[in-house]
This record gives C-alpha cells, structure tokens and sequence, in this order.
C-alpha cells in the first residue's frame, strides 16, 4: 500500500491521485442480468458518448532550448508554436514512441535485476541471492557475494517485497557515476514469517509463492548497504546506523533512497526509525564507511514525509529540499555539508511540484496550493535567496503550467471541476500573450449532460470543514429521490475531490447519483490536518464518510434509504467499515480487495499511521471489520483475488468467517489468479441495482 507519490511536472492534471493501490479493471463480457435490468440500455448509450462529449482545450507542449517556440498535438496534427510571431504551423503527423528498448517495469514489490554502468562496459546483475557483475567487453563475469543463501534467508542486490512496495525501490544496485563502485542492498530476512499464496489455481497443478512478508509488528528485515571497488576488488559495509544495532528506535532501521552524490566521492540514503517520526538524510563515505547527517526532519505527533523531495542545483552541491516542519510543505536550500542556505518558502499552505529551476536568471518556479482553495495549483516564482515570492496564475482556477527554459514565458492550462480546460500563453509576469486552445462544449450539452458539483460539508468533528464531488444522470430530475453510490478510496493523503475538470461518471445512467467525498485524511491541507487520523485508521475517515452523506440527505432530491458504497483495496476496506458501523447511512457495499484487519497489512505502511498492534492495541481493535459484523444489516459483496500478494486473501477469509460466525448474508465474488484488482464494475452494478432499486418494490419505474 504505497503512499501517494507526487504527480510529475507534466502530469499536473490531477490534484492527488490516490496511488496506495494499482487497481486495474478486468475487462469482462456484460453481465447476463445486467442487461435485463433497468438504465442498462441508458448506460450503454451514454457511456461510449460521455468520454467524448467535450473537446478540451488542453495542451501538452515541448519548449525548444532556446525558448522561443514549442510544440504540440491537437487534434492529430504536431504543431510548431512561434512565440514571437504567435503562430502555429502544422509539421506533421506526432511520432508514437517505439516500445523498443524500454525496461519494463518490476512486478509489484520487486527489483529490477540488473544495472548497467554510466560508461556502459559493466552490467551488475542478481543471481541466486547474490551480486554478479559482468564485463561487457571482454565477456567475463564474476561474483562480487558469495554467502546469499535461501538457508540463511540473506541475499544480496535485491530488495526484501516491502521496500519495493511502500518504499518504491525499484532497484537494489547503484552504480557510481565514474563506473568504478558498485553499491548494493544486503537484506537479512532470516527474522521474517513467511506468506504463503498460492498461484496457477486455474492449471491443472497450482503452484506456492512464498514471500517474507513482516506483518504489522512483527520483527523486519535487517538492512544493510555495502559498496563494491572493481580497482581494488573489495567490498564495504556502510555504517548506516551509526555504530548502533538494529534496532526499532535507530534511525537507520529502514534505509532506503540510495543514490550516489554528483561527484560520486559519497552514498546518499534516507533512513528512519521504525515509527517513521524521525528521517535524515545522510551521507556516508565509502572509503570511511561512516555516515554523517545532512538533514534531519522530526515530527513526533505522527509520521514524517520519508521521501521528500530532493533537487540539486548544477554545482553538485547545493540541493533544493522539501519539509513539512512548519506544518505545510515549503522548499529550502542547502548544501551537501548540511548549511541551510536559504527558506525558499515560508507559507501557510503546502507547496506542490517543483517545475522549474533557473539558475542563470536566480530563480525557483514551483506549483502551490494558493488558490481559492487547496485544490487550486497556482504558479509560482522565488528568488533562490527566498526574496521575492510571487504568485503569476489565477487564483480561481487550477493550473497546470509548463515554463520555457529562458523563463519569459509560460503556457498555462487554466480549469476547475466544472470550467474545461483553456490553454494560454503566458509571458513571465503572467500576463496573457495568445489563446491557444479552448474546449467545447457543445456535444456535452446536445447530450443534456451536467456538470460535475464540488460541495462542502462539515467533518464528524463538527468543526473542520471538507470537500465533495457530486455526479447526476443525463435525466435528472430534482423531483424525483434518487438512490446514491459512494465511490470511496479515502486512504491517508489522498483525495476525493479536485478542481480538475471532471465529466460525469456514466455509473449515473443507471439511475444513481454518483459521490465522491474528502475526510480528514485528505491530501494537500498540511501535515497537521492529516495528524487527526494518525493511530484512528478506520474511524476518523469513516465517520467523515458517514457525515458527507448525512449531508447530502438533506437535499429534497437524495433517497436516504438508498445509499451504496464502494471501493477497492483501502477503498474497499473504507467501503466495508462503513457498512458496518453506520448501518443507518450507508445500505450496501461493494468491498473489492480490502484489508480487513490492519494486523493483516505489512509493517512500513501499517505502523506509519497507526503504530504496532503492541503500541495501539484500541486502535487497532477500532479499526478492524470484524468489530462490527455484528452490526451488519445492509447488503454486502466482498471480491478479491486469490493471488493478490498486496493485500493477503486472508483479509477476506477473516471477514468471511467473521460473518458467518455471526450468522449474517453476504455476497463472495473471487477472482481466480488474479491479484490486486477490483470486482469487474457490470457485475457491481448488478449488485447495486438488486439491492437498491429492484429490491424497493416499485422503485425500478421510478428511476427509469
């Protein structure tokens, strides 16, 4: 269960994307029931028009070098933008990149399993537990490890299956930028139980994958970085923990974010204890093997960003950082010995993805969330001295900038929820220099389609004010009462509203309203804000859900006796919890993959928001599904995969007890061989359309 990574420069369009689970949809032939059902034919109708209904007027350009033209696609056709003539020429039809060549990515969890050397005479690659390198020149290899060993459980240039999925280490080995140094994990699972999944369940023979995966609690593996000198053919442990054992509270029990410093003379990692509320960044010394502290962040209420964001400066020595010490994240600069040379930022609101840095002309252009809300993206412009902060964009819209390598001007892509996107040429004060392109709207509104509504609600707490997302049919009628789905993820730092321009769910064109809703783990209103749920996994959020929809029963046109809930991986588990313990708000759920029970979930994600079952045995209580199945009254469906290495089927196996002990009906959907993924959204809505349309006598002609 990752934590949400930031969205990359020219991925801007989304605020947060909830990125704790890949959950892919299996593309599955329309349920038989389904199509005997009322809205099926609407939705058929309307789902292949809705994506199609507005052309949006956003661009995604390529600046020349020199700054003084880009160039873009639009409606099939590469264009070259002249900035000084503000014209664009058509040139061509866009190349499609060529799948040729590209490293496909590591499965979930892994590592890839070989690196080549910057001056590319090098491969090193894993075998068998250990670290190889190979001359690609003269063809000879050899063995840099020798003691990986299955017996022993040690290995070496791979990573143990939670630092690849909590911690994004796709990669175990790191070569210096000379080609002259090796450096490498060593990971010590001799301490770990195993888990035991079994695959191929659709073969004649099944297979066992068995995988040390440390359970929330339980001991993690020991880690240790070495590096490896081809001149003197000898190997170094990296003093990563000070001298001091591993232990929980050694900052150094997790160390991962390993890359070598420009200059190649150190090994940068990010390491902390195992609570995760203290992070340094060190830097240690191959030839001395000692690490010194470069940067340290604390925050003892709950957890710390454990990977923030590191930009270096061409010197090689000075670096941009992230840090939420203040609350909200700012930018600051430092140098390689630890001097603070300058706050970039100091803003009560977070800071977003830096975009560009301009050393000639001694300036910082980075995103911020200073808009009309915190979902608004705003462009923004510091001196690398911190002096002269400015905001160049239009606080009422979200933005998604792309700045010209000279500085003198930007293109902007200006939108909210419910204004399509426009894209404009800016130059470098934020003034309007040309229209490039605008969206259309007139399929959207031939189709009677309506706009996405964004909502406020207050929290459970009575106090803190949130966000939501409501969707209507092409038929709306406020006369009528309308049943709701609740679509859910609502894991820590992410978000279930935006200001990104959003088309209708087609979901809506079976006669539902469609809901999304924030709740005080919501991403982008600071570190503060996010402190509510920390140890509470499993109430804050839920109770927030139960709010927004407590809310939302007030209007004259929602059906408060006809609300469903659904969701995938945490969202399934969000959608399963509240079933269970709002029994009088929510009447049906749709839990796909979720965990059940946080004891169940593996220790870096796990304890990052909710300690060990040792140190927090009430919440972890509180935020089990099984608390509640006593409560249950609605209608339940639960899916999983039977080869889901992410979130165990023993999750869904311990609720399934759990409700049969208790002597309750529910629904098992499973999917044989495949792993994280949601239930197949016909079938859903088959189950959904039973329950809280077909299952009201006379309420399917309602909604037609």
């Amino acid at each position: 269960m990752r934590t949400p990574t930031r969205p990359s420069v020219r991925a801007r369009a989304a605020l947060i994307a909830p990125a704790l689970f890949a959950v892919l949809h299996a593309p599955l032939a329309a349920q038989d029931r389904l199509r005997t059902m009322p809205g099926y034919e609407r939705y058929r109708a309307m789902a292949a028009e809705i994506p199609r209904s507005v052309k949006l007027g956003a661009l995604n350009v390529t600046w020349a070098e020199d700054g003084r033209s880009f160039e873009y696609v639009w409606e099939g056709t590469l264009y070259r933008y002249d900035v000084e003539a503000r014209r664009a020429t058509a040139i061509g039809t866009p190349q499609q990149p060529s799948p040729l060549g590209r490293r496909p990515r590591p499965e979930r969890g892994r590592q890839y399993e070989s690196a080549e050397s910057p001056d590319g005479r090098y491969q090193a690659f894993y075998r068998d537990r250990n670290v190889w390198i190979r001359d690609l020149v003269e063809g000879n290899e050899f063995a840099v490890t020798t003691d990986g060993d299955e017996k022993t459980r040690v290995k070496y240039g791979t990573a143990s299956w939670v630092y690849g999925e909590e911690l994004r280490q796709t990669t175990a080995m790191w070569w210096s930028p000379s080609s002259r140094k090796l450096a490498f994990y060593r990971f010590d699972e001799s301490g770990i139980q195993d888990y035991y999944l079994q695959l191929d369940q659709t073969q004649i023979q099944s297979r066992m994958d068995i995988e040390a995966y440390p359970k929330a609690g339980t001991p993690n593996p020991i880690v240790d970085v070495l590096v490896y000198d081809l001149g003197t053919r000898k190997t170094v442990r990296l003093d990563v923990r000070d001298g001091k054992p591993f232990s929980d509270d050694v900052v150094g029990h997790y160390v991962y974010g390993i890359e070598w410093t420009p200059d190649g003379r150190e090994v940068l990692i990010r390491r902390t204890n195992r609570r995760q509320n203290a992070m340094e960044l060190a830097a240690c010394d191959p030839e001395t093997t000692k690490c010194r502290v470069v940067v340290r962040e604390e925050w003892p209420a709950s957890w710390v960003e454990n990977s923030p964001t590191m930009r270096f400066l061409a010197d090689g020595k000075r670096f941009i950082w992230a840090s939420e010490r203040t609350g909200f994240r700012n930018y600051y600069l430092y140098d390689l010995s630890g001097k603070l040379l300058a706050t970039l930022t100091n803003h009560p609101f977070e800071v977003g993805p830096i975009v560009m840095v301009d050393e000639k002309g001694g300036f910082l252009w980075y995103m911020a969330r200073s808009g009309d809300n915190h979902m608004k993206l705003q462009l923004h412009r510091v001196r690398l001295d911190g002096r002269g902060d400015r905001r160049l964009t239009d606080p009422r819209f979200h933005h998604t900038v792309m700045v010209a390598p000279d500085g003198r001007h930007f293109v902007d892509v200006a939108q909210t929820h419910d204004t399509p996107p426009v894209t404009r040429l800016m130059d470098a004060n934020g003034k309007v220099v040309a229209e490039l392109a605008k969206s259309d709207m007139t399929k959207f509104e031939q189709l009677g389609l309506h706009r996405v509504e964004l909502f406020t609600f207050t929290a459970a707490d009575g106090v803190t004010e949130l966000h939501g997302m409501l969707h209507r049919p092409s038929n709306f009628d406020p006369n009528r009462k309308w049943p709701v789905l609740v679509s859910v993820y609502a894991g820590p730092g992410t978000n279930g509203a935006r200001e990104t321009f959003m088309l209708p769910d087609p979901l809506t064109e079976f006669g539902f309203l469609v809901v999304t809703l924030d709740a005080r783990s919501a991403g982008g209103r600071g570190k503060r804000f996010l402190d509510a749920i920390y140890q509470k996994l499993g109430q804050v959020e839920i109770d927030d859900l139960a709010a927004g929809v407590k809310a939302l029963r007030e209007r004259p046109y929602v059906d408060g006796d006809r609300v469903g809930i659904f969701g995938t991986s945490y969202g399934g588990y969000a959608a399963a919890m509240a079933l269970v313990r709002y029994p009088d708000v929510f009447h049906a759920a749709s839990a796909s993959s979720p965990v059940t029970d946080w004891r169940n979930y593996d220790t870096i994600y796990t304890e990052r928001y909710m300690w060990t079952p040792q140190g927090n045995p009430e919440g972890y209580e509180a935020g089990s599904v099984m608390k509640y199945v006593d409560r249950l009254r609605g209608r339940l469906m639960i899916y999983y995969g039977t080869a889901d290495n992410n979130v165990h089927p023993s999750n869904a196996m311990q609720l399934i007890d759990a409700l049969q002990r208790a002597g309750k009906s529910f629904e098992v959907q499973v999917g044989p061989d495949r792993g994280h993924t949601s239930i197949n959204r016909e079938r859903m809505m088959e189950f959904f359309i039973e329950n809280l349309i077909l299952g009201r006598g006379g309420a399917a002609a309602e909604t037609r």
